[in-house]
This record gives structure tokens, sequence and C-alpha cells, in this order.
């Protein structure tokens, strides 16, 4: 289906007639941006600066000049500028021409032999203290020299009308400009007061649309271990291409679909293929997108963004992380928040409302279903739900190929030994194992990728990085290989524990002295056999310890936790209890956890019958290393040498491991049993214990 690129029959919303995302962004670079006005504001004042400094009327004299210019006659006027303070001199125009030598050095550029008769205005100019100093000073000169005439003056004031419009706009283009500033801030990244994000538009959906113009290159092929999942939603696209085939039986259209699932399971990724691969236009956008600090926002973009939709229809919209909004109203009033309650109520009237249009389905993911609105998830509005879980064996071999297709792998790389050894890892976990194997192989100058990279690159996803120069002392180093050996002749000698595949003394992280690796297996459905096992094989190292020092450490306080998590998962929600009886006090709905479902009493049979059971284990966990005791020695003292042991060399030790070893077979999706996976078991049981 992900072949078919057949073009789309014609309908009343044709996805063809959609303007190129190109020309809308071509319209935006021709579109004027108001920084250009405060550009042109900065070069007039600098130009005004400039008129100031170099355009001013005359050359620059002195007082003593011009008195001397006075006696010789040469002075025709004058003009006294109050508000500049200073005095224009008016040169007669026969001395200028007569008198070269006199006034060429003094008006330097400005003077010009060919034209000094015809220049007009003042020729020179000098600064005063005021008018009526320099006035009653003008007076005792001519008093001083009666033969001298009195020199006509003109006082007045010169206007500045740049100038006085330079300093009346700048503080209001200032303030202007701090405002637009404002508004960019409060309206978040990507444009101003009239641009998408700005105060004006904030109502405006941020979804992106991604339509022929902009298409994603992910498709259905780089989707690996989804398949049911990917039948679903390759069937939604199948609607949107062939909507008769559907509708001429009398069906409709789903509205919507949920994608459910453990982060980094794939459902971002899927809802990228569908992208990828229908050929109507995709809007994409977070539930946090319609979260804002102004009241009502919400509501007004899921309402743009669904009219947005039904111009574009037939068309998805992808919303990611919808439990940002799509949580359970009123349930807590202490917790309530009208505002995300407003943009739910909205989004559930625009999905399936009184006045709802056709042609737009609703594609979401959340990996918290238990807290969405019970509104939201039923049929009409999200008429799937897209159950996508962690990769099984044959989906993480699967997800391996995918992931090792760019990378340069050696020939002898088993991907099925990758697969069985990665048990729980989902989609983005297998991606980091890859990119950290093949760091780890150009670290080490490698032509290509190895089994031994990946080993290592598994052993630090689950561990932690290597600390090889963490500084442990000789007494507490043979403390956890006795540890670590208890755990492993554990897992060796009881038939229903996990196959050991790797254990070490070498610390890792930032808690982790050492660890046993095991292979768990693909099953959903455990008995009370295995899982005493389970406990027997994780209470392995504190017994180890106190069998061979004779007391105990901390080093166990991670086998502790695990152990407490099983055994009060087989009393209190399996039932594997003949004292408390087939009663299980697990509600997943349960949101107020301070409260329990029985009383004291019961509580207190409890808490001593899961005491009874974990004795009873640590007890038979003992007699197995006493019995054993020759091996875990050995074991522990090659684990000092070579700090890391394999099941080969375990096998070299003390031989192979009496219990046949089931190999993990290829199940196809039909032959799968509907059963579902214990709740509170699969991570208790699939971490390796650690010291």
């Amino acid at each position: 289906m992900a072949e078919d690129k057949k073009p789309l029959p014609k309908r009343k919303f044709n996805p063809d007639n959609i303007p190129p995302i190109g020309d809308d962004q071509q319209k935006n670079k021709n579109r004027f941006n108001i920084y250009w006005v405060y550009g042109l504001v900065f070069a007039g004042i600098l130009a005004y600066n400039a008129y100031r400094g170099f355009g001013i009327l005359g050359a620059e004299t002195n007082q003593i000049k011009f008195t001397e210019l006075v006696k010789q006659g040469d002075v025709e006027s004058i003009k006294t500028i109050r508000n500049k303070k200073i005095v224009r001199v008016f040169i007669k125009k026969d001395s200028l021409l007569k008198k070269q030598d006199v006034y060429r050095p003094i008006m330097g550029k400005q003077y010009d032999a060919d034209n000094a008769a015809k220049v007009a205005g003042p020729q020179l100019f000098f600064p005063i203290v005021d008018e009526k100093t320099f006035a009653s000073q003008m007076q005792d000169f001519y008093k001083k020299y009666p033969n001298i005439s009195e020199i006509p003056d003109s006082p007045d004031d010169e206007g500045e009308f740049f100038g006085q419009l330079v300093t009346t706009l700048l503080p209001i283009l200032l303030i202007g400009l701090l405002f637009v500033m404002m508004m960019r801030k409060v309206g978040g990244p990507g444009g101003g007061s009239g641009g998408p994000g700005g105060i004006f538009n904030i109502g405006k959906s941020k979804a992106t649309l991604f339509d022929k113009a902009s298409r994603v290159n992910i498709n259905f092929g780089d989707v690996a271990g989804l398949d049911e999942a990917k039948v679903e939603v390759m069937e939604i696209v199948d609607f949107l291409k062939n909507p008769k085939k559907y509708t001429a039986l009398g069906g409709k259209i789903p509205k919507g679909a949920l994608l459910i699932g453990p982060p980094g399971t794939g459902k971002t990724l899927l809802a990228k293929a569908v992208a990828g691969e229908a050929q109507v236009p995709f809007f994409s956008l977070s539930g946090s997108d319609f979260v804002e600090m102004f009241v009502g926002v919400g509501a007004s973009r899921v309402r743009d963004l669904f009219k947005q939709a039904r111009e574009k229809a037939p068309c998805i919209i992808f919303i990611d992380e919808i439990d940002a909004i799509g949580r359970a109203r009123g349930k807590n009033m202490m917790m309530s928040n009208d505002e995300r309650e407003n943009t739910l109520n909205q989004l559930l009237v625009e999905m399936d409302g009184f006045g709802t249009d056709l042609g737009i389905i609703i594609l979401a993911a959340t990996n918290r279903p238990d807290v969405l609105d019970t509104a939201l998830l039923r049929p009409g509005r999200f008429d799937r739900q897209i159950t996508i879980d962690k990769p099984d064996m044959v989906g993480r071999e699967a997800i391996f190929k995918v992931h090792l297709a760019p990378i340069k792998i050696s020939t002898t790389l088993d991907i099925y030994k990758l697969a069985e050894q990665t048990p729980g890892f989902a989609g983005a976990d297998i991606a980091n194992v890859c990119n950290e194997a093949a760091l780890i192989a150009a670290r080490k100058n490698k032509e290509a990728v190895d089994m031994s990279d990946f080993q290592d690159a598994i052993d630090r996803v689950i561990g932690g990085l290597e600390k090889k120069n963490k500084i442990i002392s000789p007494e507490e180093k043979e403390i956890i290989a006795y540890h670590e050996a208890g755990h492993a002749i554990c897992g060796w000698f009881l038939e229903h524990a996990y196959p050991l595949l790797k254990v070490t003394v070498v610390p890792r992280g930032s808690a982790a002295l050492g660890y046993a690796q095991y292979t768990p297996k693909e099953q959903y459905l455990y008995n009370t056999d295995q899982l005493m096992d389970q406990i027997c094989m994780t209470l392995g190292g504190r017994a180890s310890e106190d069998i061979f020092f004779g007391k105990i450490s901390t080093g166990a306080s991670n086998d502790l936790q695990q152990i407490t998590k099983i055994a009060y998962s087989m009393i209190t929600v399996y039932g594997m209890n003949d004292k408390v009886g087939n009663i299980s006090y697990y509600d997943p709905n349960q949101e107020n956890t301070f409260t329990k479902p029985f009383s004291e009493e019961t509580g207190k049979m409890i808490d001593e019958e899961v005491r009874k059971l974990i004795t009873l284990a640590y007890v038979r966990t003992k007699e197995l290393l006493l019995l054993k005791k020759a091996e875990v020695e050995l074991l522990a003292k090659e684990l000092l040498k070579k700090e890391v042991l394999f099941k080969s060399d375990v096998e070299a030790l003390i031989g192979k491991r009496p219990y046949e070893e089931k190999k993990a077979l290829d199940i196809k999706p039909e032959d799968t049993v509907s059963e579902e996976p214990p709740t509170a078991l699969p991570e208790e049981l699939k971490n390796p214990p650690q010291i």
C-alpha cells in the first residue's frame, strides 16, 4: 500500500488547489518590514549630525580677527543669531576679490577666487557669550575708534525645522520600537505584531502544514516492528485515497485514531510515516501548543486549527502528547484547570459536535491513556485505539535491520543474537544502541562495527558508562566478586531462572559496582515456580556474602527492591497466596494511592506473608549455594582475574547448564495469544540485579 501513488479522485475539496508553500514564503519576503523604517530614521539622524557638523554656513573665525577686518573696512554687515549665540559676518565682495591672500587662509575650501563676488550669505561666523554682552562690546569699540562707522546688525533667531522634527519624532519612534519588541516577546518566536506568533495572532493555530510542496521523507518502509499498528494506520491512509471503496458498502470513515504506547516505541515515527505516505495535507502539532498564558487562547487555537483543516479537507491532523490538554475533567477539584478544560471542550465539539464536517481525520499519540477524558476516547471521536507495545524478538530484529542500514557493520555480526540480548528495549533504545556501537567502533579506529562493539553499547545503555578507573579496595572487590558469583550460580542451577549471558565486576554508572546480565524469555504468563526461582536468583548475591564472609553488605539494596515488588505483586495482585486467597487489590484506575482497598488487619497479614515468602526463598537460596560452594568460589576467583565472564567462560569452568535453554521462535502475528501481560512484573524481572 506504501507504493500506491495514484492521484486523488476529484472531490469537493481538492488538495491539488493548495498553493505551494514556496509562494507563501515569497510573499513573506516581499512583505513590508517595519525595521526598514527604523533604519531610515537612524540614517536621518546621522545625516542631521553630519549637516550640523559640516554644513554650517561660513567659515569659523574669532572676535579678534573680526575686529581687525572691521578696522580694514572689509565688513559689510553682521547678523547676531541669538538662539545659537553666534555672529554671522558678511564680507564686502570687492574685499573678497582683492584680498585673496587674507581670506583664502580663513575660508579654506569655501573660498573660490573665480566666484568670490557671487557668493551669497555670510562668509564668516564666530561665537559669542550672549547678545547683550556682544552689543556692549561693539559700542565700546565704536567709541574707541570714532572714525569707523557702525556696521549694520540685524539680530534674529535661526529656525531648525529638521532638527526640531527629529527631536519631536525620535522619542515617539523609540517608544514604538520598544512596544513592537515587547509584543514580539509576548507573542513568542516566529513573528512580529502582525506575523505568526505575534500578540495579535496569538489565537492562531501553531500547527505545521505538510503538503505536496513540503513532503516528509519518512514512509512505512522506515517503520519496523509495528506490523499490526502499520496495518491500522495504512488503512486510514487508504480511507482518504479511496473513500468510495468503503462508503459504497455503507461504511463511514473513522473520525480519529489514538496511538497508545510507552515512550520510545515509535508513535511519532508512525505519524511521520503517515504524513509521508498520505497524499493529503497533514497538520502536525503538540498538545502543549494549545496552552498559553492568556485565557481563552487554547480554545481559539483549536477553532483556528479546524478552520484551516476544513479549508484543506480531506486532511489529517496529528496531535502529539494529547494528554497535555486531554486530561479528565472535574475528578480533582483541587487540581482543576478551567483554561485546559475549555480547550478540551472546544476540541470535543470540533471532533464530533453538532456541525462537524467530514474529511478530517485526527491522529493523536500519548503514553498516558489512563488520564484522558472518557468523552475524548468514545467512538465518534477516537474510533480506534492502536496500542503500540515494546517489540518482541522478531520486531527487535526488524528494527535492528532498519537502524543498521546506514552503519558499516562486520560480516560476522549476528542480528538475531542482538535481538535476543535486548529484551524490553523499545525502538528508541535500539537506535541508541546502534549509534553507541558505531561511536565505540570509531573510537577504537575500526573499519566496521562488530559484535563486541554492540556488547559494549548494550552494557552502556543498561548499566551506564564503564568506570575502570574507579578506586575500589581489594576487600570490596572480593565482596563484589562473590556477590555476582552467587547471582550467576543461582541462575545457572535454577530451572526457571533466566539463562546467564554475562557477569562482571567492572563498575558502571553512578551506583552499579557490578552486575549479572541474563537473557529473559519472551513470555507473558508467569507461574509460581518461575517467580520463586527469580526471587531466589536475585537473593543469590546476599546469600553468597552471608556464606563466605559471615556478614552482609549494603550491595544488595537493588536486589531487595526487586524481590519486594515481585513478592507483593504475587500476593496482592495475582492472588498467589493461600492465606490471602484469590484476591487482587490492584486498581489501575485508582488515582489516590494513599487509600488502600483493605483493612489494617489485612495489610498486616499481607506484610507477614510477604516476609514469609522472602524468608523461604532466602533459605532455599542458601541451601543451593552451600551445595554449590566450590563452584561459587571458583567463579568468584576467576572474576577477580578477568573482571568479565561470558556464558562460554562459565561453561568452561563449571560445565554446561543442566537445564535446556529454549530458543525464541519466530512467531507469526496470527499465532500470538491475546492475553494481557502482567501489569507489575516485566520491568522488575527484566532489570539485571546490580550491587
